[in-house]
């Protein structure tokens, strides 16, 4: 497809079509900006969460099953002349059945997601993100694209807490779990109840003090040792870059891969150090789970564990990160380490991550190129990422301001960061856990 295949006349009214999005007033505050600018917004809530946070003009409640949302869905888009679709979270079921009859229609599809460049950054992505995405996975292509383009500025400008995002979490969840009845069809796309969810994070909280001093004494002590050591950090069991484009089926399948691998094939005087997620509600016990398979491995004095501490501090005193495909990579590449991904990942490109099997990975690591690296981080801030967050009120201004000028003006993925077809592929899930260390 060539450019002007993909270029959207930004003179001619458009109707866009909102769905799910973060527990967040962005989605609306992009609807307010689009209408400004002449065009139409439209909205499906498919819960009371959807309707608290949206609560403006262009809305419709669907109340029905999930089995007959792909029929819904696909007439809502004909009836009402939808030419755009945007949403987050593109691999719940109820948004791949949405974008499928986006992409029946000919529907232009964008999705919305917190952003790569953390921490106030937001992805902007069309077609989709990770095995979807379009953005270039070609270094020479890259590096064209990238060519003028300014650097980042990586100061950071708009701060949010977390006890904002906990009450917006409490805001959108909460009503749909007491008035449920509002949208008996609907099916929650998460793993975890949300009550076991606030439950999780409750005694987390109360234990977050001696949490932080225990890692950050382990990190010390890891990059005071004249030992090197790798790092693992795990990315939450409901994170659908893990659930979908991986080729792992739960992040326990994952840790045992890694951790046979490292067995097998690092040197006797390389560490592994696993981190959980900042995010991480506790309701999965991580440290037994890693403590049991390395001891069954017998590499239990070569695993630490973290459960938090600063995961910049200790990636950069490390020989190099193991990621399925979260974006700590990118943070990894940032500092110049290496970094092997094993699942789909935007910024697994031949030059950046090491492309080697995941066994010679412990024994030589490859760095990442530092001019594609630079060109890379060029690329994405210009093309598929604005700045602004989810969860304060300057940074989902600036945000949806963004969001809504690049959608206005036809410009998501330029210049140059958009390849049709995707040129990347969904991982198969792997039936023998293991046997993923050995690719």
């Amino acid at each position: 497809m060539t450019a002007a295949d993909t270029t959207i006349n930004s003179s001619t009214p458009r109707t866009f079509l909102f769905l799910q999005g973060p527990s967040s007033p962005i989605f609306a505050k992009i609807a307010t900006r689009l209408e400004a600018l002449g065009h139409t917004c439209l909205r499906i809530n498919l819960n009371v969460g959807d309707q608290i946070f949206w609560r403006r003009g262009g809305a419709f409640n669907y109340r029905g099953s999930m089995s007959a949302w792909p029929t819904y869905v696909e007439a809502f888009i004909r009836r009402h002349a939808v030419s755009d679709l945007v949403l987050l979270g593109e691999e719940r079921p109820c948004h791949n059945a949405a974008i499928a009859a986006a992409r029946q229609t000919g529907v232009a599809v964008f999705i919305v997601e917190m952003g790569y460049l953390r921490p106030d950054w937001l992805t902007l992505e069309r077609g989709g993100m990770s095995s979807n995405s379009h953005f270039p996975v070609e270094p020479d292509q890259i590096l064209r694209a990238a060519a003028g383009l300014p650097e980042p500025d990586w100061r950071r400008r708009y701060e949010q807490s977390f006890l904002a995002e906990a009450a917006y979490d409490l805001l959108y969840n909460l009503p749909n779990v007491f008035l449920w009845f509002l949208f008996p069809g609907y099916r929650r796309h998460g793993i975890f109840h949300p009550l076991a969810e606030y439950a999780g994070w409750l005694l987390r909280l109360s234990t977050q003090s001696r949490r932080q001093r225990a890692a950050g004494a382990l990190i010390r002590s890891l990059t005071s040792e004249a030992s090197d050591y790798f790092v693992y950090p795990l990315q939450l069991e409901t994170d659908y870059q893990l659930r979908a484009h991986s080729p792992f089926n739960s992040q326990t399948e994952a840790i045992r891969a890694i951790l046979a691998s490292f067995a097998r094939h690092a040197p006797a005087a390389i560490k592994l150090a696993i981190k959980t997620h900042p995010l991480d509600n506790g309701l999965i016990r991580w440290r037994k789970i890693v403590v049991e398979e390395a001891g069954k491995m017998g590499i239990a004095d070569r695993v630490t564990f973290l459960d938090g501490g600063n995961l910049d501090a200790l990636v950069l005193g490390s020989a190099g990160v193991v990621t399925v495909n979260s974006t700590a990579g990118l943070h990894a590449l940032k500092q110049g380490k290496p970094v092997k991904v094993l699942g789909s990942a935007v910024f697994d490109i031949a030059g950046l991550t090491d492309q080697q099997p995941l066994d010679a990975f412990w024994l030589s690591p490859q760095a990442p190129d530092p001019d594609l690296s630079m060109a890379l981080f060029r690329l994405m801030a210009a093309a598929i990422q604005v700045r602004g967050n989810f969860y304060s009120s300057a940074g989902t201004s600036a945000g949806a301001n963004a969001i809504a000028e690049r959608l206005h003006r036809g410009v998501v993925n330029e210049p140059g960061a958009f390849v049709d077809p995707p040129p990347r592929r969904k991982p198969a899930k792997s039936t023998l856990p293991a046997a993923f260390a050995s690719r």
